[in-house]
This record gives C-alpha cells, structure tokens and sequence, in this order.
C-alpha cells in the first residue's frame, strides 16, 4: 500500500456533541435508516437510536444481556447484533455477539481465534482484541484491533450456528494503527482507528470478487489528534457520507466531549 495518506481535519466536520449518557460511546451503524449506538463495558446494558442531525437521544432498548465489554454494533436489516468482545488484556475465554430481534429474542453467538494459544495477560501487547464488525451475505465479518503487530485481520462467523465457533484468519493488512470500528456500504468497508501517539485515520477498501477486501486499499485520511477530536470508536456509512463519534475523555490538559461527526462523500473527493 503505498498511497499517500491525505488529510481530512475531521473537526471540521463535528455535528454535534453526544449526551453524557453516550460518553463511551464505541459504535455505530444504521438500522433501518436509524443511527443506533452504544456505549463499552461498564456502562448500562442498553441500546441507544440517535438523531443523526443533532446526536439526540430519540430511543432506549433496554437488553438483558450483560455488557462485559459491548464494543461493535452492527445488523443485518432484521437484527441487531452487539459484539462483546472487547479483549484488552488478551485473556478473554468468552467473547460473545448477541443479536436481538424486534420481539427482543436473543440469540447468543460464540467463538474463540483458532490462533490464538497463549491466553496469559498481556495488556495492550496482543493481537487477539476487537472493536469492529459488519454483515454481509448472511455472515459477520470481524476485524481485529492487533495491539502488537499494528494491523488489523479479517474473520468470518456463521451467525447461525449454535457452536463455539473457532475462526480463521481470513487476511491481514498492515494499517499502522489500531482499528476500532468498521463500516460497509456499497462494496466498500470503512474502518477507523489511531495509533499510541493519538493520531486517528479512515482507510476505505474495495471488495474485491472473492468478498474480501485488503488486496485492494484505495484510500487512507489523517483525521487528526485524538487530543482535538476525541478517541475515534464508531463509524456508519450511508448514502449521504460517513458518520464518526469519538468517546469523551479528560487527560492533563486536554478534554474531549463525545461528538457526532459527518463527512459528506464530496468531502473525500478534495
């Protein structure tokens, strides 16, 4: 991959500023033409619809599921599914998507890395963490958040089976940062991400005839410092542009609210 990274300033494109309720916000997708979010581990186990123009809460979906680490949310136009696999210390034995459906009927979705053997702690210094997961042809496809190697894999999980599912890596491609959310709309997936010295990024691949994606990246944008817009966790595509929001956080002298950003398509083309 050897295009140039371009510069997309994203507070340019701030929209507006989340509710407190939102502040570990760590994903997004729409549903039925609804921006939907939800907030990681530690917060209440409920599902938030937002307005997409001023980030207002507009709907609360009280699960009864627990949220251990809740870090990705996606859907396939019917369900909702909700990743809890949120695995910093790289010793989780259970990580978990749950889908729920409009009767709220659960089901329970679980899997383990086939390559994953050493399951010690190791904070921050694996390859076996995710944030990020989208639905395409009847399958969820996940990418990693690869502390260690600062890239990001690509694994497929039959949603409907009922087994403990053991996945293989499906590719790999080297971001040089950590991904935390991903989008797919109209052939291309979206992801996001930043690095430890707070420098945020979008890259856009296309799909190619085999359904996957890293053989061919087209496009990769500096969104900016995480100190300025926030430690960037959800992103949603639809046929307006691309929607970001970043988790709150306050450290030294910097402070970030959770904001609602909006790239309009146009913008990717200056």
């Amino acid at each position: 991959f050897s295009q140039k990274t371009e510069k997309l300033p994203l507070r340019k494109y701030k929209i507006a500023v989340l509710s407190d309720s939102l502040r570990e916000t760590s994903g997004l997708t729409f549903f039925k033409d609804q921006l939907y979010t939800i907030n990681d581990g530690g917060n209440p186990n409920i599902i938030y619809e937002i307005d997409k123009n001023s980030g207002k809460i507009l709907k609360k979906i009280q699960t009864n599921f627990p949220n251990k680490d809740w870090e990705a949310i996606t859907n396939d136009g019917e369900n909702l599914y909700i990743g809890d696999f949120g695995n910093n210390a790289g010793n989780r034995r259970d990580l978990t998507i749950y889908s729920i459906d409009n009767q709220q009927e659960i089901n329970v979705i679980k899997f383990s890395y086939q390559n994953q053997k050493d399951f010690s702690v190791n904070y921050l210094n694996h390859d076996f963490d995710a944030e990020a997961m989208v639905f395409i042809n009847n399958k969820i496809h996940l990418f990693t958040k690869e502390w260690s190697a600062k890239r990001v894999s690509h694994y497929i999980i039959n949603p409907k089976s009922s087994e403990n599912q053991s996945v293989t890596k499906s590719e790999s491609f080297n971001t040089g940062f950590v991904v935390t959310d991903a989008a797919y709309y109209e052939n291309k997936l979206y992801v996001i991400g930043y690095t430890k010295k707070a420098k945020t990024y979008l890259m856009i691949f296309e799909q190619n005839n085999e359904g996957l994606f890293f053989s061919n990246p087209t496009k990769k944008y500096r969104l900016g410092s995480a100190l300025t817009v926030g430690q960037i966790e959800g992103i949603a595509v639809n046929a307006d542009g691309i929607y970001i929001s970043n988790e709150g956080f306050s450290q030294f002298i910097f402070r970030a609210k959770p904001n609602l950003y909006f790239v309009p398509f146009d913008r990717l083309k200056k």
